[in-house]
């Protein structure tokens, strides 16, 4: 059987670029050496461009949930009160990583497929007046429901109000897709990680920690070894690390990074709301319901309501069969949704070829639909 390219378009880890693969195909160095070094530093120069930041940037081995948690105990004790809006499987992982730690988490419930608002979280920070509330856990992008959220507006509202707490920003799903503005946005961290819109493998988690997260740091009292923020930054500063890390994803990213700056990041965040707009015409073209209303709608995963009469397995099956790969719908939205991927490295001609084999495929099990609807929908969706 020839080997053929599977296309990823799950929610990420996304698919890798050639240029990418190559820039890791290498011998591995000392992660104590000169060229680790200049490696890391160009790394972390490069992820503040992304970040938009000039606070600390510190890069982990380990996945998006590390780098939550790692949020998590570097700046709270047990005991802290944190305010966690949920709306999805991925924020209210967020809390539930706090609550694990014995942070008491005070959930802020949003209705699933709908982004939350802003005015809502500034109203219950508002009646805060004693700074009890420690940190604010928000997701900038839910790919689990797949809705896009303004966390700019919070960040702004809570300097206004002058409210003490830290804002903690999963962007694990958005960073370097969709714009986050982190300093401007009075974000204190960040936290994402490598295998979606940085293009790689998954391995490296990433955050960005201001100086009143810092702050917040001298009185923590959660464990930490691992994860601690000064034993990262400390050796990052001296160009090395303070444990063995995937120096082969290093490599990668500053590949990424060269890539990303090549295209220009806003740029970036231009084709993929210009991709994510296609995406979502298409899928209408074809007689079908995109979750989340147009407004809220991720320019990174678009949710999908599964038909009457078509059961996800099937489709799903159908897809595989094709090459494609997408995911089904997660916890409450299981069976309910399926979900396409639209992240880091992808363009007109792939999604325009993705979108055809999701109509066929949708044909062979019964649905009606007009053959052609997909491109018909995206090309117009998209055209400048």
């Amino acid at each position: 059987m020839t080997d053929r390219r599977v296309f990823l378009q799950i929610p990420g880890p996304t698919n890798v670029p050639p240029r990418i693969l190559q820039a890791m195909n290498r011998p591995l160095v000392n992660h104590r050496g000169p060229e680790f070094e200049a490696l890391i530093k160009e790394c972390l120069a490069g992820l503040k461009k992304v970040l938009k930041t000039k606070s600390d940037v510190l890069i982990f081995p380990g996945s998006g949930s590390g780098g939550l948690e790692a949020a998590i105990v570097n700046t709270l004790s047990p005991g802290d009160k944190v305010l966690s809006v949920q709306h999805g499987v991925f924020s209210e992982r967020f809390g539930s990583i706090a609550a694990a730690h014995g942070a008491d988490v005070e959930k802020l419930e949003v209705e699933w497929g709908r982004a939350f608002d802003p005015g809502i979280v500034l109203e219950r920070l508002a009646k805060d007046t004693h700074g009890s509330i420690k940190a604010v856990l928000v997701s900038h992008n839910e790919t689990s429901t797949c809705v896009i959220n303004d966390v700019g507006s919070i960040g702004r509202g809570m300097a206004e109000l002058k409210h003490p707490g830290l804002l903690m920003v999963d962007a694990v799903s958005s960073l370097a897709m969709a714009d986050l503005e982190t300093d401007a946005w009075n974000i204190d961290i960040v936290i994402s990680a490598s295998q979606k819109g940085l293009m790689l493998p998954p391995g490296l988690a990433i955050l960005s920690v201001s100086e009143k997260a810092w702050e917040a740091y001298k009185t923590a009292k959660m464990a930490r070894w691992f994860w601690d923020f000064r034993r990262m930054v400390d050796a990052q500063k001296q160009g090395r690390v303070p444990y063995t890390i995937p120096t082969s994803l290093l490599f990668g990213l500053r590949e990424a990074l060269c890539m990303i700056e090549a295209e220009g990041l806003e740029n970036v965040f231009a084709r993929h709301a210009r991709l994510a707009r296609g995406v979502r015409a298409a899928v209408r073209e074809m007689g079908l319901e995109v979750l989340p209303p147009e407004e809220e709608a991720s320019p990174t995963v678009t949710g999908v309501k599964i038909p009457a009469g078509i059961e996800w397995a099937s489709l799903n099956a159908a897809l595989l069969e094709k090459g494609i790969v997408m995911g089904g719908g997660l916890a409450k939205l299981q069976g309910r949704i399926f979900r396409l991927g639209h992240m880091g490295w992808i363009f007109e001609t792939e999604l325009l070829g993705i979108l055809s084999v999701l109509e066929s495929g949708l044909a062979g099990l019964g649905y009606k639909v007009e053959a052609g609807s997909a491109v018909k929908g995206f090309t117009r969706a998209t055209e400048i």
